[in-house]
């Protein structure tokens, strides 16, 4: 999901999809399609290959657990003209049956108009705005953030126009300037599923994508993107992965994987280290936004308001971090012996 800063007055930045590579002198967006790997060849992070679970959440209790999450609190809408405020409210997210609900909801709310940082530059920061629809946001910022890993989140997403669910990261510290340049990761977003889609396996909209975003400080923002059919029913969990090593990242869903990106594949204005700037610690978010530049502008276009609430389920999320005294030659590897 392109980030906050993106979506101040990048709209083009978000609806990249519907459009080939375009390139200036200082930003590019590059679109492929994937290929989900074979069933066979579904793999996950084992101890024998190096791989040791850091940190997870099976949403076990009865309640959200504030020590490992947060929430964002605004009627922005993103900068993107989402149309949704995003709450605390239990009505928005809780814990139902072992598992994380993000609802989002068909009614009319009020908060505030700005996220706290925007506010505090702003003339009024205690302004507020209203939307038509409620939603949640959680992040693991100051509370979690990782440089590296295996990470994966089992998740039931939403179907129907405007629906965006995302599960992405931001970095914990923008240690190469404000967006894009400090980068951004986009495990998994999809927008519109479950609509008729007569080029789409089985003629429904069922396309998951995998980004980076880059290179300089809007408007001079690039990003790197693949996306592609998801295996299996819409109506079922699906396991939602990306393993971030030094200068690489691979995609996959249910242990496929569909892409892999490299340092070469991105770039950051500012520095010689091909690897920024993903070499610093990212954090973890989890939305369901409704309405914006990159749905409304894709499938049957706008926000259709049939079949609400639309609910995003999180079974559990897990990350791994790399033990290279296990490790081959120092380096976890996704299956033994590769």
């Amino acid at each position: 999901m392109a980030s906050i800063f993106s979506r101040i007055c990048c709209i083009p930045a978000i609806a990249y999809l519907g459009a080939c590579s375009a390139t200036t002198d200082t930003a590019s967006k590059i679109i492929e399609k994937g290929t989900v790997a074979p069933a066979e060849k579904a793999v996950e992070p084992k101890n024998e290959n190096g791989w040791a679970l850091a940190w997870s959440e099976e949403f076990e209790g009865d309640t959200i657990d504030t020590a490992k999450w947060g929430f964002d609190i605004d009627c922005w809408g993103g900068g993107n003209e989402e149309r949704q405020c995003y709450t605390d409210r239990p009505e928005n997210a809780s814990i139902i049956d072992g598992k994380l609900v993000i609802t989002a909801r068909k009614e009319e709310h009020t908060g505030p108009a700005l996220p706290p940082y925007l506010a505090e530059q702003a003339e009024n920061p205690e302004a507020t705005a209203s939307k038509p629809f409620t939603s949640a946001r959680l992040t693991t910022k100051g509370k979690a953030a990782w440089k590296y890993g295996w990470i994966e989140v089992r998740a039931k997403l939403p179907q129907g126009q405007g629906t965006w669910p995302a599960i992405w990261m931001l970095p914990e510290d923008n240690v190469y300037g404000t967006w894009a340049a400090s980068g951004e990761i986009d495990i998994m977003e999809a927008v519109n599923l479950g609509i008729d889609c007569a080029e789409c396996p089985g003629g429904k909209d069922n396309t998951i994508l995998g980004t980076l975003h880059f290179g300089g400080l809007w408007p001079d923002n690039s990003l790197h993107s693949t996306e592609v059919a998801q295996p299996g029913s819409l109506d079922d969990f699906h396991t939602y992965s990306i393993i971030w090593s030094e200068g690489k990242f691979t995609w996959l869903v249910d242990g496929r994987v569909f892409a892999v990106k490299e340092a070469g594949d991105w770039n950051t204005v500012g520095s010689d280290n091909p690897n920024a700037p993903f070499d610093e610690r990212f954090h973890l978010i989890l939305n369901l936004a409704i309405g914006g530049g990159l749905p409304e502008e894709r499938g049957l276009g706008g926000v259709s308001e049939e079949g609400f609430p639309k609910t995003f389920e999180i079974d559990w999320v897990r990350v791994w971090s790399c033990n290279t005294d296990v490790a081959i030659n120092g380096n976890c590897v996704i299956e033994k012996g590769e």
